[in-house]
């Protein structure tokens, strides 16, 4: 048995009905060349032949009726593969929209409790010859960085390896799997003493933190600094429904780099620069911008780089979008200079106090869902945008080559929008997630991010010197919009 670490059981207080806490992967790839007709049914006969269930896809909830209090991971040693490995098809030849409809609903889908919590999807039947897979998992087992590492070893450099163990076999790696809890009584009241005392030490660091963000709350010496609960109510931080809706947008990665270049910003501030962009249209046209600024939960990995498990390491910092400003490159600036505030602030913390400062800084988002104040009250920010980074070469899957990689997030009351960006391959691609219910013609977020990236370029005066794109990557980078 394994207790759940608290920023690991913090997703499954919050998951409801409505509000499921799950994330995935849409993969799709492109048939090897040699292909036979029955690549795909050979392709899932041989996943569905490794019963091997390596952690965390062997782990479920000791008593799904106690996930609120103290829910804890026991193996499961009787797993149903047929219920976790589905197959499905696309009406051929099915195109960007018929897959986007299929993966909204799949992941609209609560996972059952009583069983391991993931699902694989092999969706046959997209044209120009490709398939997808979609990888569902809890978020109380993964985050986006030990997903990402958990895909990497499922897939392969050689697109000549024909014979992969599928994920569920591999899950986070030898060097993951191992119980680092001691096994004798005396043993593991040690560790805890040496924990307390960790703590201890570091509890002036975190409290010194805290003060500095509830004095800026109060006093707001810095007006770039975007602190909780200081963002305007919006109809993106409404109550959502369970029906999600899913639209995706991909450039190549060296287009963002550019920018960020000639900008003297980061590649993550110019992702946030596109996004308030295209939230600010949005908003503009249903009448519905706030004429404060939004701002934006940004997670952000503290994952150690030798580090294999899937477990959540992460914290959160608040960026302001400077969704007010109208020119685009005064707005990118600005943004800049918020999160370049936050991550100071966050990098004066101690290692090993991050987690503490964590959980204490995120109590009253988590407290506010589990009272069901959670869009009804104040959010503590607007929207949810993160960015991943992936694999920096071309990854295949027996053969089949990787073509694109999107996240699909969660969604929860008073968020019922995630932006999520992942890098893979030169390629920088986003999986926009929202509420189907809340946001009218949400998929429209996917053409504006677009264009305010060629809106920046122009402004920077970077699109008359971009030279033609490769023909392949050409082919490759045609907008996607699903709904």
């Amino acid at each position: 048995m394994r207790i759940l670490k608290p920023l690991d059981a913090a997703w499954m207080y919050v998951d409801t009905v409505d509000t499921p806490m799950q994330v995935a992967c849409l993969a799709i790839f492109s048939l090897p060349a040699d292909a036979p007709d029955d690549f795909i049914k050979e392709l899932f006969a041989h996943l569905r032949s490794v019963q091997r269930f390596a952690p965390p896809f062997n782990l479920k909830l000791r008593s799904p009726r106690l996930k609120a209090l103290l829910p804890a991971w026991v193996e499961d040693e009787h797993i149903d593969l047929d219920y976790h490995l589905r197959h499905s098809a696309l009406p051929k030849p099915g195109g960007e929209r018929e897959l986007g409809v299929l993966i909204s609903r799949l992941h609209s889908h609560p996972m059952d409790f009583n069983r391991p919590l993931w699902e694989c999807h092999i969706i046959e039947g997209l044209e120009n010859n490709r398939f997808a897979l979609y990888m569902k998992m809890h978020h109380a087992l993964v985050d986006g960085i030990g997903g990402m590492r958990m895909l990497q070893r499922m897939l392969s450099p050689d697109p000549q390896a024909r014979t992969l163990p599928p994920p569920w076999a591999v899950g986070c790696g030898a060097a993951a799997q191992r119980d680092d809890a001691p096994s004798d009584f005396d043993a593991r009241l040690r560790q805890l003493a040496a924990a307390a005392r960790t703590q201890l030490e570091i509890a002036p660091a975190v409290a010194k933190a805290l003060g500095h963000v509830v004095r800026e709350t109060v006093q707001r010496h810095e007006p770039q600094e975007a602190l909780p609960f200081a963002a305007p109510h919006s109809v993106l931080n409404a109550r959502v429904s369970a029906q999600r809706r899913f639209a995706t947008q991909h450039y190549e990665l060296e287009r963002v780099r550019a920018v960020a270049k000639a900008s003297d910003a980061t590649l993550n501030d110019v992702f946030l620069a596109l996004c308030a962009a295209a939230l600010r249209r949005y908003l503009l046209e249903i009448d519905a911008l706030p004429e404060q600024p939004l701002t934006a939960g940004v997670p952000v990995s503290v994952r150690p780089a030798d580090d294999q498990n899937a477990g959540n390491a992460i914290s959160f910092i608040i960026a302001n979008l400077n969704t007010d400003v109208e020119d685009p490159l005064e707005r990118l600036r600005r943004i800049r200079e918020s999160t370049h505030l936050a991550k100071a602030h966050l990098q004066r913390l101690p290692k090993a106090g991050i987690d503490s400062y964590t959980m204490i800084f995120m109590a009253p988002f988590i407290l506010q869902l589990l009272v069901g104040l959670a869009g009804k009250a104040r959010p503590m920010f607007n929207v949810t945008i993160s960015n991943v980074p992936g694999p920096k070469h071309a990854l295949y899957f027996n053969g089949a080559r990787m073509e694109q990689m999107y996240p699909v997030s969660l969604l929860s009351h008073g968020q019922a929008l995630n932006i999520t960006a992942v890098s893979y391959d030169g390629q920088f691609n986003i999986g926009y997630t929202g509420c189907r219910d809340t946001l009218p013609s949400m998929q429209r977020l996917a053409v504006y991010t677009g264009e305010a990236l060629e809106e920046l370029e122009r402004a920077l005066g970077i699109a008359a010197r971009r030279q033609p794109e490769p023909a392949r990557k050409t082919a490759r980078k045609r907008e996607k919009v699903a709904v």
